[in-house]
């Protein structure tokens, strides 16, 4: 199964704010002061980010987002993730407003436009105070059937279980923090799997045994480890997608990660993909980069 694909959807906010329910535990989060420019500013970051990902041949189905009430809606990968072989699966959100970004039209104009024909809702366990969001909770290796996940408020290891069961995945679930002792709030932030590499700090996986387990697991996968350090995990520089078009394979990265990376990191990049640098920072300012506002769709096989 690819690990990439060259279709996303994305969500344009016309009133993109920091979001007050999700400071409490999004260290990478700011609170920006002038919300109207800031909102009109990442209006504009994102029209410029779906013009760039679109000249490179990328398929980008763009949606808007009029409401005031749904801050983070720029950020769909977190409610909802498509694959190769049939499902399309809703999550279990950890703060009440976002959960308001599911929509019935996104999910319509998928299930419509590309056949998935099993609906995995995990929503309703946002009732039992148990949540999974998306692919910011989950990195997956779809060619190994593996999920990454770093435990936190956000990501339950009974419902990552319960996901992989369904889809055949093996969970590898570990507890990351930052310098200060804060868990990782998204394990999107932390690392990316791409078709021959893993981006990924390890040492934030403070636990010997369980950075042993991670270190081995990306080993046996025959992906090349690309350490990060925590500082360039402070810029994003994790939270990159690779997507792939016409057997060409492309990084999505935030300018503000790719400047965070060293010339000798960007040179071993360059031997799997041509890196895409998306000026995004004022998005960056909601505690989210790149990756966050890229939903990738997989076409059935």
């Amino acid at each position: 199964m690819s690990q990439s694909s060259n279709i996303v959807v994305m969500v344009r906010p016309h009133h993109f704010a920091s979001n007050p329910e999700t400071m409490g535990d999004n260290a990478f989060q700011s609170l920006a002061k002038d919300g109207v420019n800031v909102a009109k500013t990442a209006y504009n970051e994102v029209t410029e980010a779906v013009s760039k990902l679109r000249e490179y041949g990328v398929q980008v189905h763009l949606f808007e987002d009029e409401t005031t009430e749904t801050p983070d809606s720029v950020f769909p990968n977190n409610w909802f993730s498509t694959h190769a072989s049939g499902e399309l699966v809703l999550y279990p959100m950890y703060c009440e407003n976002r959960r308001k970004e599911r929509r019935p039209d996104i999910i319509e104009f998928l299930r419509n436009e590309y056949g998935y024909q099993q609906l995995i809702d995990l929503s309703a366990q946002e009732n039992d105070g148990v949540f999974l969001e998306g692919t910011g909770s989950i990195v997956f290796d779809h060619e190994h059937k593996l999920a990454y996940a770093a435990r936190s408020k956000r990501m339950h290891e009974s419902a990552l279980k319960a996901l992989c069961q369904k889809l055949g995945y093996e969970p590898v679930a570990f507890d990351a923090t930052s310098r200060d002792g804060k868990p990782v709030y998204h394990t999107n932030v932390l690392m990316s799997v791409g078709s021959d590499f893993v981006m990924a700090s390890a040492e934030m996986i403070r636990d010997d045994h369980e950075q042993r387990r991670f270190m081995d697991t990306v080993a046996a996968s025959g992906k090349e480890l690309v350490q990060l350090t925590e500082n360039q995990i402070e810029h994003f520089s994790g939270n990159t997608l690779e997507l792939e078009v016409d057997r060409c394979k492309l990084l999505a990265i935030s300018a503000t990660a790719y400047n965070a990376l060293s010339a000798s990191q960007i040179k071993t990049l360059e031997q799997w993909v041509t890196l895409v640098p998306i000026n995004v920072p004022t998005i960056e300012l909601g505690g989210g980069s790149i990756r966050c506002m890229l939903a990738q769709i997989f076409s059935l096989v």
